[in-house]
């Protein structure tokens, strides 16, 4: 029998979570669950859902996490996460030395970084890949999955696509530590991490 989803399916779908790019790369194609007539790719819901298990399980067993992204639109869903979880944030321009510089006073020593889309991230990716720190992205059909570790396929351009991602991202890391036993426990709303437009 399949595992149950982490919500429900009509929940996920009205996030618009599975809307991939009209573009695909050969790194991406295993998530694409099918391409419509006008060129719109759509991604596996099933697989999406496995790979936020998958990053919550590894997460879970980190606490210097960094989560990087220049997306306006992932800004508070960022926020929020390194809010329950305890993940420092870096929103907007990621500077040099951030991972690489002792020196820098903003270094900060991560165990795992996680970024919004490697192309806009880039620069959080290749100081990660410099000081061998594992990566987690969330990938579009149209990115390119070089140096990630660990790929979450889903639609990276969307407020609410993002915003859901984190919130079940937060919510499985902190069962995941056992901090909450149950999504019940959860002291957050999707609405929180979407934030106001």
């Amino acid at each position: 029998m399949p595992a149950k989803l982490l919500i429900g399916r009509k929940d996920y779908l009205a996030t618009g979570i599975c809307f991939g790019a009209k573009t695909k790369t050969k790194d991406m194609r295993e998530f694409v669950y099918k391409t419509k007539a006008d060129g719109l790719t759509i991604l596996n819901l099933k697989k999406i859902d496995e790979r936020i298990r998958i990053a919550a399980k590894f997460l879970a067993r980190h606490r210097n996490i960094l989560v990087a992204t220049r997306k306006k639109i992932a800004k508070n869903a960022a926020e929020k996460f390194g809010e329950a979880i305890g993940a420092k944030v870096f929103i907007g321009r990621f500077l040099p030395g951030t991972l690489t510089n002792p020196n820098c006073e903003y270094f900060y020593e991560a165990d795992v970084i996680v970024i919004t889309d490697p192309l806009s991230d880039k620069r959080a990716l290749q100081e990660a890949v410099k000081a061998r720190i594992p990566v987690v992205a969330i990938c579009n059909t149209s990115n390119e999955t070089k140096y990630v570790d660990l790929v979450i396929p889903a639609n990276n351009k969307g407020r609410k696509s993002l915003a859901l991602i984190f919130y079940l991202l937060a919510r499985e890391v902190l069962k995941g530590r056992g901090e909450i036993k149950k999504d019940e426990e959860f002291k957050y709303s999707l609405e929180d991490f979407v934030g106001k437009e």
